[in-house]
Order: structure tokens, then C-alpha cells, then sequence
């Protein structure tokens, strides 16, 4: 299959690129003008890369001819930064997903898989672990915006016949997490370990997450590359919960030596407990988690590069 992944030379993109050249695809990467390819050296010649903007129409309308399948990896902004500029997060994300929508039924693609936040996109939840069911009330500008790019993508579907799906990740990492980005605790936490630096805490440390390795989170994205399910929507986590200071003894455990904390002040933005509900995904994709938290960080630890 002829696969175009937006975004296919990040933290995500770059793991999945691997898995769907392995898997046989057709890959073509499409990233900013001057990103950098160092995620892809090792698989730069199995691939063909294209530089855009995902705003320029013109750009998109090019790099999606001959395309069977989209994976939309996308995103300007991050879940805290959002709130800096709620404008530009609508125009830079939802604007230009509409587009890209528009432009995929013109250019006759066949699906897309949208890669959405379970993080943000159900708000403050009233029942764990959370299923796809709950209510959606997203409470940061970055889970509105997902939020609304989900039901466009719906639209579409339902109007022009775009297959699409929808993938509500929960918090990833591993190798290739840009640490510097304020999103990614472990690889964040890491990065500072291995300079020497006491981490961070925002608040009083319980707040709690669901943490899925990489490797896990792009197997469910190529699962969902090649399924036609009638479900549209899944949530993609570990189905496990752990708070900060879960984490932090985790961690401390793994690598054999105390880390010093750091607490700073909680940020509104942050929901007291996240963790997914992926009965669905697993029921109809024959999706599961493989690799366990202690065992990511590990391997993160181990690798030579964050």
C-alpha cells in the first residue's frame, strides 16, 4: 500500500516508518522544510521523504497524489503551549486538517488514521479506566482541537466515504523523544537523570497517567493501517495506571540509584487521573500491549540516544 505519514520523521513517525517498511508498505515521509532526517538515516533509502508546510495547500495536494492511505501525525502545538494561542492552534491544526481532508477525497485516498490524545480529548474523567465512550469535555485548547479534528474526519466519512480511524493515544515514550519539548515525563526525566539534574514534579506527584512504549504505540497504528473495522474510534494505552511518584520509584528501581524531586506548582491543565480503557482495541483489532513500563524504561535508559 502507498502510505504518505505527516509527521513521519518525529518521535512516532520514525517508529512507524520502520514498522510499515518491514510490514512491505510504499512510505512516503512528509515533514517542515529543514526538519531534520536524523530519525530516518537508517532507512532513508528505503523511503521517499517530501518537505511542506501541512498549511500550503498546494503542498498537501502534491504530496498526496498516488496515495492510498494517510496517517495524520500532525500537530503545531503541544497539550501546555496550547494556551499561549488558542487562534493559531485552531488555524495551524484544525484549518489545516480540513484541508487535508478536502483535499484527500479529491485526490481519492482511500483511508486516513488520525492519531488523536486519550490525555486530553475526555477532559476530567468521571470513571476509570476511561472507555470511548465517556463524555468528551477536553479542557485545554490542544484537546479541543484534536477533538474537533476527530468529528471533521467523521464529517468527511460520512458525507464523502473517507474510511478513516481513529487512535486515542495515551502517553508514549522511548528512543527518539525529543526530551527539550515539555511533553514526555520518562524521556524528560532521563535526559535530566543523565545530567546529573534532580527532576520535576509538577504538583504533589499523584497525578496519574497511562505510559505506553513506543514500539506498542506505532504496532497499533500499523494495525489499524490494514483493518477495516466498523469501529472508528480506540483508545491505544497500557490500560495501566502510574502516578509521578509511581514513576519516580520506577525509575529509581531500574537504574539503581536514587533520583533527587524537584515539586513545583501544579499546572491547570493537568487532569488528576488518565488511564484508557483498550477492550475495544483489543477486541477488534487484536491489539495489545507487549512491552511493560519497567521494561520501556529500561530499554530507554539503555539506549544510547533519548
Amino acid at each position: 500500500m502507498k502510505i504518505l505519514i505527516l509527521g513521519g520523521s518525529g518521535f512516532i513517525g520514525s517508529h512507524l516508518c520502520e514498522q510499515l517498511i518491514v510490514a512491505g508498505h510504499d512510505v512516503t515521509v512528509f515533514h517542515q522544510p529543514g526538519a531534520s532526517n536524523k530519525n530516518l538515516l537508517q532507512i532513508e533509502s528505503k523511503l521517499r521523504i517530501i518537505e511542506g508546510n501541512f498549511n500550503n495547500v498546494n503542498d498537501i495536494t502534491k504530496a498526496l497524489q498516488g496515495m492510498e492511505l494517510v496517517v495524520h501525525l500532525v500537530s503545531a502545538t503541544l497539550p501546555g503551549n496550547s494556551f499561549l494561542n488558542p487562534t493559531y492552534d485552531v488555524q495551524m491544526n484544525v484549518i489545516s486538517s480540513i484541508q487535508l481532508f478536502d483535499q484527500c477525497v479529491k485526490a481519492n485516498v482511500k483511508k486516513v488514521v488520525f492519531v488523536s490524545s486519550g490525555g486530553t480529548v475526555y477532559g476530567i474523567p468521571t470513571e476509570q479506566p476511561i472507555k470511548e465512550t465517556h463524555a468528551l469535555n477536553p479542557i485545554s485548547p490542544y484537546g479541543i482541537s484534536k477533538l474537533a479534528i476527530e468529528k471533521y474526519l467523521a464529517m468527511y466519512h460520512y458525507h464523502f466515504g473517507l474510511d478513516y480511524t481513529i487512535l486515542r493515544l495515551s502517553n508514549p515514550f522511548g528512543p527518539r523523544q525529543e526530551p527539550t519539548r515539555g511533553q514526555g515525563v520518562i524521556a524528560t526525566w532521563i535526559s535530566k537523570i543523565r545530567q546529573g539534574e534532580p527532576i520535576e514534579i509538577w504538583g504533589n506527584g499523584e497525578i496519574v497517567r497511562d505510559y505506553l512504549y513506543i514500539d506498542d504505540a506505532v504496532s497499533a497504528i500499523s494495525t489499524a493501517v490494514s483493518n477495516h473495522s466498523q469501529h472508528k474510534v480506540f483508545n491505544v494505552g497500557s490500560g495501566k495506571g502510574h502516578s509521578l511518584l509511581d514513576l519516580h520509584t520506577l525509575i529509581q528501581v531500574q537504574l539503581g540509584k536514587p533520583v533527587q524531586i524537584v515539586f513545583r506548582d501544579m499546572q491547570k491543565v493537568d487532569v488528576p487521573v488518565n488511564v484508557l480503557d483498550i477492550m475495544l482495541i483489543n477486541q477488534h483489532l487484536g491489539w495489545s500491549p507487549q512491552v511493560d513500563i519497567a521494561d520501556g524504561v529500561k530499554r530507554l535508559w539503555m539506549h544510547p540516544l533519548v
